[in-house]
């Protein structure tokens, strides 16, 4: 191509990038012809044709010069590294460290053992087994009963209810055996507790606050960032212990929000989507992959693992991915293991960015050519009607 060839053509390209911008129709075909009525401009098919060319020229140029995203990765610049330093893959997966407690994770606590400190006041929600002797034929009192809200159980007829919220289990005895007392003879009364309502209360999920404390509601704050889940045992039973008589619970993270890691999709046209997924440990690039929403659009096979590394190390980890022979073949040597805070980067290929590109720029130039013809078609039906109605008058 030729100097005045060149200048020829950037002048097109900068042409075009004008109307690229163009939004209205009628703004669009005030361009082309320099503010005047396409209908008078005898060489409109040649300008679109022009543009048209320029257009096609650009593809051209930009597929000679490879239209794709950056890659960063560089197999020339691979050094071999020791094996006890080769990345963990699909059959060759590692234990992730022990796991810390972090904000915004969710617990899970359970309660095995749960017995009240002495005295040990009734509430509500307790279970209480009470067994009575000396009662009336065909109505004994001999189960368990659930103290309601306002402190009170409902023995039934003929008994009545009774208020028992408050009391000790010794004291409870003494008053119902007094209480009926009144209507039968020498009545045994015995009580036992055998539910606290605290462990159905502390029987949940606990999500970890912005500031490392955990609300374990009637029993106080605990804090719990930092600590394993061994960690986190003790403490929550250590806080227990002070309304309890050797508490003892398990403590399970059911979601592990503060470990994650990314997957990030990116079209030559700047583009790009990212998803977040909390990291359980044994997760691999096909795992990642998986998740996508839109994994059936993807047509690109150029993916990597990028690694964080120490701030001090100074050098990106780049892990390149093999895609067909992980989805077809079966081979593992490039479906790395996941690890907290890996990115997985997809990027499209060159014929899908090209895709991409001349889409771009043929949506404007199709819609002109369509004013065009349109144009063209309304001035030839208004040249019929004129000649019809000449030819009436004339006749």
């Amino acid at each position: 191509m030729g100097g005045h060839d060149v200048g020829l053509f950037w002048k097109e390209a900068k042409s075009l990038a004008e109307f690229a911008d163009y939004s209205d129709d009628a703004d669009l075909a005030k361009w082309v012809c320099g503010g005047t009525s396409f209908l008078n401009r005898p060489d409109f098919l040649s300008v679109m044709i022009r543009h048209l060319l320029a257009i096609l020229t650009i593809g051209v140029l930009a597929m000679a010069t490879g239209c794709h995203a950056i890659d960063f990765y560089t197999p020339s610049l691979q050094r071999p590294v020791p094996p006890e330093m080769e990345p963990p893959r699909e059959l060759s997966m590692v234990s992730l460290p022990v796991y810390r407690i972090e904000p915004p994770d969710v617990l899970r606590i359970n309660v095995v053992k749960l017995v009240p400190r002495n005295p040990y006041r009734i509430g509500p929600s307790d279970l209480l087994l009470i067994h009575v002797l000396g009662t009336m034929k065909g109505h004994p009192i001999d189960k368990e009963y659930k103290v309601e809200a306002d402190g009170t159980i409902v023995l039934g007829a003929p008994y009545g209810t009774v208020r028992v919220g408050g009391l000790t289990v010794e004291e409870a005895e003494a008053d119902l055996t007094r209480i009926l007392g009144m209507i039968l003879r020498e009545p045994l009364v015995s009580i036992r507790l055998t539910r606290l309502a605290a462990v159905d209360e502390l029987a949940s999920v606990y999500p970890v606050g912005s500031d490392g404390m955990v609300n374990l509601r009637n029993y106080g704050m605990v804090y719990l960032a930092g600590k394993t889940v061994t960690e986190a045992r003790e403490e929550v039973q250590a806080r227990l212990a002070q309304y309890f008589d050797s508490p003892q619970v398990s403590v399970d993270v059911v979601q592990f929000n503060s470990e994650s890691y990314f997957v990030v999709s990116e079209s030559t046209a700047g583009n790009g989507t990212m998803w977040r997924f909390p990291i359980t440990g044994n997760e691999t690039v096909l795992d990642a992959i998986a998740r996508m929403e839109s994994f059936s659009n993807m047509s690109s096979k150029t993916i990597w693992v990028a690694r964080p590394a120490p701030g001090d190390c100074g050098q990106d980890q780049v892990l390149p991915v093999n895609w067909d022979a992980i989805a077809h073949g079966g081979i593992t040597d490039t479906n790395y293991q996941i690890l907290p805070g890996d990115r997985v980067y997809i990027v499209d290929d060159s014929v899908t960015g090209m895709n991409t590109f001349i889409a771009k720029f043929a949506g404007p130039l199709e819609r002109l050519l369509g004013i065009g013809y349109q144009g063209i078609e309304s001035a030839r039906d208004t040249e019929t009607l004129g000649r019809s109605y000449n030819s009436h008058r004339v006749n």
